[in-house]
């Protein structure tokens, strides 16, 4: 092992005198002929002689270096790292779509509009919601988006005495950012003792200073809010909007509809539910949808079809504007679409159901070992925990860092915040029984060391490039050379 990273650390320095892997055309004109003399250089740059074989060599031992979902079963709670169809990445860079100009007349993208007004009405099909808008880049775009349509919506009731956004503990932690960015003050309610919302706290905060309530469902404790409802209707009743943060929808689609639940307002992830590849900071897209008497509200432009042909209208008077220079994400919402043109009603169902079979397959047989802070069927994700006083000084981030030396990436761990050390665990449905059943071994096999040789656990990872760290330096001194 410590020769291959031998060899791979001194691959950066392999440059040779003479060697190249690219020939540029003769110089033509020279840049002192237009240049003012300052704006010169004094001396030749200092770079890299490689040839082309080398540096493809280099770049794939870093590739093969770093964790990926093509490559390791990656199980990173609320993010639904699912397989993400291939031949989706084909059709999105086709030349039609990925060259389009945004400025093109729309007379010369008629095709790309088609696809993102089709796709509109899948989403409003899918969730019962009377509009969509794909204008926001991500999922946290989607809330800004959704709590700013909120606030649209009570200016034009006059209704200026909203100052307040509900947000439970068992929310997304984006969801009471959000709120505050969008200018309102967020109160915080706490969950019950089953991890679901407190109906009695929520009736305590909700007033006529409520402007919404953002509901993450199923909320981050995996947990489905049993009496959405019921928290729909003392909502509504209180004069406030109903908002559903859509991010873990995919442990619902095609099993339910959130308009059937009294939703006003809800973002959904097309780089979670609907497989596209994400991680790093994007690509995103987080489309927004309302209800009928919230749509006129939501941003402007959308796609309509108009006498045969698609066009971005934006005719909407009381639209609170623009939340991106142009429409959408088109690659990430190409994407999507293709993934809802796969696959029907019956399919989709069968998605939600085996990413929850997953979940709970997991949560059981690591049962008695690492067990489920609420011990109750969980939905597409279960939150584990562990007892302090029985592992030996181990944490969650030492079983995390321990988990790579067996080939499996971590999930997420110490959230959500109500939960003492905390391990989300999202397999999704692309998972299959074997795959699971060997990172459930694997857990098992940290628990027995846990027991037997704490320490093992303690100072790992073993077999990475980069070993135990000390975070708190890592983060303000980080070191970002090879």
């Amino acid at each position: 092992m410590e020769e291959i990273l031998q060899h791979s650390q001194l691959s950066i320095e392999k440059s040779q005198p003479g060697r190249r892997g690219v020939r540029f055309a003769a110089v033509t004109k020279c840049a002192a002929d237009y240049l003012p003399a300052e704006y010169l250089r004094k001396s030749a740059p200092k770079l890299p002689e490689i040839s082309e074989f080398e540096t493809v060599r280099h770049f794939t031992r870093l590739s093969e270096l770093n964790y990926c979902l093509d490559g390791e079963f990656y199980p990173l709670g609320s993010c639904t790292m699912k397989y993400n169809p291939k031949a989706y990445d084909v059709l999105s860079a086709l030349p039609a779509f990925a060259s389009a100009h945004p400025f093109a007349p729309e007379s010369a993208v008629q095709g790309t509009l088609e696809m993102m007004y089709n796709l509109q009405e899948l989403l409003k099909e899918i969730t019962g919601l009377a509009s969509f808008t794909l204008q926001p880049a991500a999922g946290a775009h989607g809330e800004l988006t959704g709590i700013m349509t909120a606030r649209a919506y009570h200016d034009a009731r006059k209704d200026f005495k909203r100052t307040e956004v509900i947000v439970p503990d068992t929310a997304h932690g984006t969801n009471p950012a959000t709120a505050h960015m969008a200018g309102y003050t967020v109160v915080n309610i706490k969950s019950g003792s089953d991890g679901c919302v407190d109906k009695e706290a929520l009736k305590a905060a909700l007033s006529d200073k409520t402007a919404a309530v953002m509901l993450t469902v199923p909320n981050t404790v995996g947990l489905f809010e049993k009496d959405v409802r019921e928290i729909a209707d003392m909502v509504h009743k209180a004069g406030a909007l109903f908002y559903m943060d859509g991010a873990n929808f995919n442990a619902l689609i095609g099993l339910a509809k959130p308009a059937d639940f009294g939703v006003d307002i809800m973002h959904l992830n097309l780089h979670k539910t609907f497989a596209a590849p994400h991680g790093g900071g994007g690509p995103g897209s987080g489309p927004v949808g309302a209800a009928a008497h919230v749509a006129p509200f939501l941003p402007k432009p959308t796609v309509e079809l108009k006498d045969g042909k698609y066009t971005l209208s934006g005719k909407m008077s009381q639209s609170l504007g623009k939340m991106k220079a142009f429409y959408g994400n088109i690659a990430v919402c190409l994407r999507g679409y293709c993934y809802l043109r796969q696959f029907d009603g019956k399919t989709l169902k069968e998605i939600a159901e085996n990413a929850v079979l997953n979940a709970n397959y997991i949560r059981v047989a690591l049962k008695g070992k690492f067990n489920a802070f609420f011990d109750s069927p969980c939905m597409h994700e279960c939150v584990l925990t562990q007892n302090p006083a029985e592992m030996n000084g181990v944490h969650t981030s030492d079983i995390a860092k321990r988990l790579l030396d067996y080939g499996f990436y971590a999930p997420t761990i110490y959230f959500p915040l109500i939960v003492p050390e905390a391990m989300m665990i999202e397999p999704t449905e692309t998972e299959s029984k074997q795959m699971l059943d060997a990172f459930v071994a694997a857990m098992d096999k940290i628990y027995d060391e846990i027991k037997t040789n704490p320490q093992v656990v303690k100072d790992a990872p073993h077999t990475q490039c980069v070993k135990r760290i000390d975070e708190v330096s890592a983060a303000r001194e980080p070191n970002l050379h090879w």
